[in-house]
């Protein structure tokens, strides 16, 4: 027997009929790894409450998707498919990589996703090596530069521009950096941080911060690990393990849960790749870190930093963290961990760090008023009648309750 509907025309309903409020600027935010999307919600943060804007997401194709899909579901996200959001026209996208924006049907804002364009890579020809994020295999596509504006931290990035493509100088914008802002708006309030964190008075607190890849602090885990556990006295020192996302999304949270599993996991602090490390660093003693961000935002805090690994040969040594590698100690196999610790503490000057933390914003305190600024000229809006306040870091939780399902994520 027929159904009812055979030989009836298809009903086409516009979408607009689900709309409750209409004519929106439409934004997209383009996730490609869990580290980009947290360096992005500093920024779409910044558009909260205009009812004049819609934010929507997408999670672009990239080697380090894992864990985007879980951030995106924290934020309460509405998140378009990949596929669907190509073919769709936005008034503006944010992005913090490159890989497949090239397809965005609309303006395009570039933002760096760490600090001090540290990293070189290989660029398409696998013969130059580029600075990650400035050469023309992230900027151009077909011989085209494709963001209409490319966002800097510092003044100094515009030689590095010039250099590597000068074709995007027309479309730079000196901007500052928002994760450079927060820590600086938050030293005030470390001894908050330490007492929320469960640090006891007379207890360091020593921050391990790795990167990825084969130059990076995890690499030579089982170097570090022991000397962490035997030559730390667990009554005077709490120790925290901070590994950059992308391991975790490589190798994936069982695996290196696994590989700290027993004594280690009990003795060290694992932080979880959506906890905000930004406040653990305000609370630290000390740094152990490498070439990354992190060891780099770490000249901010008016702590010693150590090295335990810098490859050199794959660092930018125009960049704050190759100074940085000329200006902190580094860590060596033949004396205690304790002893070193001592001596990058009573040989730490403030002067040079100083100089190393000012070269990752020419605009410090002024990121949120200058991005903005540039979002709201792209979408040819005027901005909102309030000044973007930059808001110290929110407390973390306890050292022992990292890991857990109550652990806050990365917030504003």
């Amino acid at each position: 027997m027929p159904s009812k509907s055979e030989g009836r025309p298809p009903v086409h309903r516009d979408p607009g009929q689900w709309v409750t409020i209409d004519g929106c600027k439409r934004i997209l935010v383009v996730v490609h790894t869990l580290v980009y999307g947290q360096r992005l919600q500093d920024i779409f943060e910044l558009l909260r409450a205009d009812l004049r804007i819609q934010v929507v997401f997408t999670v672009a194709p990239h080697a380090f998707n894992p864990g985007v899909d879980a951030f995106l579901r924290a934020l309460g996200a509405p998140v378009l498919p990949w596929r669907e959001a190509v073919h769709t026209e936005f008034d503006l996208a944010l992005a913090a990589g490159s890989q497949g924006i090239e397809q965005i049907r609309g303006p395009v804002v570039r933002l760096p996703h760490g600090a001090g364009h540290i990293k070189l890579s290989r660029s398409a020809d696998g013969d130059r090596r580029t600075v990650g994020g400035l050469g023309r295999d992230y900027l151009t596509w077909a011989g085209q530069v494709v963001p209409t504006a490319v966002a800097l931290a510092h003044h100094e990035d515009l030689d590095e521009l010039r250099r590597w493509c000068p074709e995007a100088l027309p479309f730079a914008e000196v901007v500052g950096d928002a994760c450079y802002d927060r820590i600086a708006a938050s030293l005030p309030h470390r001894a908050e941080y330490r007492r929320e964190l469960g640090i006891g008075d007379g207890e360091s607190f020593v921050l391990v911060a790795s990167t990825w890849g084969l130059g990076s602090s995890f690499n030579r885990l089982d170097a570090l690990l022991p000397r962490l556990l035997t030559e730390l006295p667990p009554e005077s020192h709490r120790t925290a393990l901070l590994l950059h996302p992308n391991v975790w999304s490589w190798h994936g949270r069982w695996q290196i849960e696994a590989w700290l599993f027993g004594h280690a996991r009990r003795r060290i602090h694992l932080v979880p790749p959506e906890a905000d490390w930004r406040a653990l660093l305000v609370a630290a003693d000390a740094v152990i870190g490498d070439h990354g961000s992190v060891t780099l935002y770490g000249a901010m805090t008016g702590v010693p930093v150590l090295l335990a690994r810098f490859p050199f040969q794959d660092v930018n040594p125009n960049s704050p963290a190759a100074w940085l590698a000329r200006t902190a100690p580094a860590l060596s196999a033949g004396h205690s961990l304790t002893d070193q610790l001592a001596y990058a503490r009573h040989s730490y000057r403030p002067e040079p760090y100083a100089r190393i933390a000012a070269r990752i914003s020419s605009e410090p305190g002024r990121f949120n008023r200058k991005v903005r600024r540039l979002l709201y000229r792209q979408l040819g809006l005027g901005e909102p009648a309030y000044h973007p306040a930059t808001e110290p870091l929110p407390l973390l939780g306890r050292l022992a309750d990292l890991g857990a399902e109550r652990v806050r994520p990365w917030a504003s």
